[in-house]
């Protein structure tokens, strides 16, 4: 059987879909970290985590609303 190639829309969809999947895990890690933590330091951190996940996530949700129109 040959191999069949993905047409480049669908694999650029693909990636958004994982990347967005991974970001979702990596939000989920940062704010169950962020719950289990007593230092302002650490605190800080993870809510500086949460909200540049949070940043990353709207923008590929933006490059995603692009590919699909």
């Amino acid at each position: 059987m040959g191999s069949r190639k993905k047409n480049p829309m669908t694999m650029a969809r693909e990636n958004l879909i994982k990347e967005i999947e991974d970001l979702n895990q990596a939000l989920e890690t940062a704010n169950s970290n962020f719950e289990n933590v007593c230092d302002p330091d650490l605190i800080d951190s993870y809510i500086y985590e949460m909200n540049a996940i949070s940043f990353r996530y709207r923008y590929l949700l933006k490059q995603m609303r692009k590919l699909e129109a």
